[in-house]
């Protein structure tokens, strides 16, 4: 991690618990100047330092660009003990740690690209007290034995970033988030801090809850980023938006942010964009590491003036000079648009952030709700599936999308995978993975082919095949299921067998699949009227994420100021009735097209 320096290594001028709160507000302030070079906070800043240095748990909610990580960073930084980030994204904890060590933080994070040592080698530092800092994932924390490592380290400070995604209510619904509060209940119920940058006031009593908050000072600070101005074009047609996207975007001169909502959509309105002659590039998470991390290379240092994106891009990207930020459709929410909209004029210069919005927008996150949130009798009938396809074992030998693709028309591949995740989430069912040493295996090729075929350097091929017939005889013509560690020893097992019938395959000598896993139904699943299913919390959901875009098509449509409408949805206490800054306030043409 490198040498530590002053920053890391200064002990604190003062005891925090002992000391005043005009005192540890001092020594904060003075810890972000030595840091971070900043001379004081910002005012909603201070609100929250002062309620993370109090020692109570706390709920935080600042805009994008309104500095939230320094809330818990700093406070870290004066007090003794490690603080845990829990973050939801790889690259966001890895672009937050790389910018602390930058400024000589010891800092570190643990996930999936690092090897047991190197998780082992930062875990020691935090043991002896060396680190401060230590990002992990929900999913991480929970997984082997991180937490009772943890526990025995002693946790000072429990940060939650993107709280939202604690929340039923919430836009990112991310089931392992909502373990945190049972995880920190077996870390013994550390000081705990939440903190988004978008949450309405269901949201934040749902946080709260989950996360099981003492008392917590809930601090709402400046939502309203005064140098931003909002406006909606409505648009006629695909090809309207297409046009009125190239006018705008020539016209900004400037770095631009435009958000699609797929992956397919990025993909067309870049090669649109540049046709138009506008230097752009796509990202999303469909593409490899590689190319996403050159796109954001590329706008980052400005060879490419417009990043084309879906929500992948945004977390933890600090560029502060984004001038407009472009909605290419309408999201489905307005959390959504508020966050990716923040993107915009985070150095806090005058900034534009653009909706181009097309009625027929609705439907697509209509439909989109309708996959991810099925009706009772979609679920119902997939059950019913399940009970008839499981042997006497309740195994359905098949992988979940298998199963998927084979339901009926009337329920469709994806509303049967939403359906089938909501009896998982029940505890209706488990996925088991495949054995992997058995495999279903089913003969193509004839013994003449065999014969003239697989000879000289193929002739261990040839041996194979030979072991296959002698362990289940006839059976192979039609398909059968085969331990390949129970062959002879000679073959290798597994891990020799895998590759030959990989080269079989590929010449059309057998067709394989591993087999052993599927979907393990619950024992109490023998029962035609049980299934464990909470439709009411069910259905609750879905009126949630209709509620939520109903607000968003309201926003859109408004015919008062844009600004309060945002302000009075994240029940913002500062919310005026007139910006004199949105496209309504300041009487703009809204229409591209009259």
């Amino acid at each position: 991690m490198g040498m530590l320096v002053a920053c890391t290594m200064a002990t604190m001028d003062i005891s925090l618990a002992a000391a005043s709160a005009a005192e540890r507000l001092a020594a904060a302030r003075a810890k972000l100047l030595e840091c971070f070079g900043y001379p004081d906070f910002r005012p909603a800043q201070i609100r929250a330092v002062e309620a993370v240095l109090s020692g109570r748990d706390a709920l935080l909610l600042l805009p994008t660009g309104g500095g939230k990580s320094l809330c818990y960073q700093v406070p870290a930084l004066i007090r003794e003990g490690l603080t845990i980030v829990v973050s939801p994204l790889i690259s966001l904890m890895k672009d937050q740690v790389e910018a602390l060590e930058r400024r000589h933080v010891n800092a570190a994070y643990v996930n999936s690209t690092l090897s047991n040592s190197a998780v082992a080698d930062r875990l020691a530092q935090a043991r002896d007290g060396t680190l401060k800092l230590l990002y992990l994932s929900p999913e991480r924390m929970d997984a082997g034995r991180m937490l009772q490592q943890l526990t025995q380290i002693g946790v000072a400070l429990l940060a939650v970033d993107e709280a939202h995604c604690i929340s039923e209510w919430g836009h990112d619904f991310r089931p392992s988030y909502r373990r945190i509060g049972v995880m920190r209940d077996r870390l013994g119920g550390p000081q705990t801090v939440a903190l988004t940058a978008t949450a309405t006031p269901h949201v934040r009593e749902d946080i709260v809850r989950q996360l099981a908050l003492r008392n917590p000072d809930v601090v709402v600070g400046g939502f309203d980023r005064t140098n931003l101005t909002y406006h909606v074009r409505s648009i006629r047609t695909q090809h309207d938006k297409d046009d009125t996207a190239i006018d705008l975007l020539r016209n900004a001169e400037a770095a631009s942010v435009v958000y699609a909502p797929t992956r397919k959509a990025v993909e067309r309105v870049t090669a649109t964009l540049v046709r138009g002659r506008i230097r752009a590039t796509a990202y999303h998470a469909g593409l490899d590491p590689d190319r996403r991390q050159r796109a954001q290379d590329a706008f980052m240092s400005e060879r490419a003036r417009v990043i084309v994106a879906t929500s992948a891009f945004g977390m933890g990207i600090d560029k502060p000079d984004v001038r407009l930020v472009l909605h290419h459709s309408m999201p489905g929410t307005l959390e959504a648009y508020y966050q990716e909209a923040g993107r915009a004029g985070r150095d806090g210069q005058h900034s534009t952030c653009i909706l181009l919005h097309n009625f027929a927008d609705r439907f697509t996150h209509e439909f989109f709700i309708a996959g991810s949130h099925p009706e009772r009798s979609a679920v119902e009938l997939v059950w019913k599936q399940l009970r008839q396809r499981a042997d006497a074992d309740g195994l359905v030998p098949m992988t979940a999308e298998a199963f998927a693709r084979t339901l009926p028309t009337s329920v469709g591949e994806r509303t049967g995978g939403a359906a089938l995740r909501v009896l998982l989430a029940a505890g209706a069912c488990t996925i088991e993975s495949p054995d992997m040493g058995r495999v279903f295996v089913r003969l193509l090729a004839t013994p003449e082919r065999i014969g003239r075929e697989l000879v000289g350097e193929k002739a261990f091929d040839r041996e194979v095949l030979r072991a296959l017939w002698r362990a289940v005889g006839r059976q192979f013509e039609s398909g059968a299921s085969v331990d390949l560690d129970g062959l002879p020893p000679g073959f290798g097992g597994s891990m020799g067998l895998v590759p030959v019938l990989e080269r079989l395959e590929a010449r059309q000598f057998v067709m394989w699949t591993r087999s052993g896993g599927g979907i393990r139904l619950h024992a109490d699943a023998r029962s035609p009227k049980w299934m464990p299913v909470d439709w009411s919390t069910l259905e609750r959901r879905r009126r949630s994420e209709m509620t939520r875009l109903d607000a968003m098509q309201q926003y859109a449509l408004t015919k008062y100021c844009r600004r309060a409408f945002v302000l009075r949805y994240f029940g913002d206490p500062e919310a005026r009735t007139f910006c004199g800054a949105c496209d309504r306030c300041l009487g703009a043409r809204t229409s591209a097209a009259n």
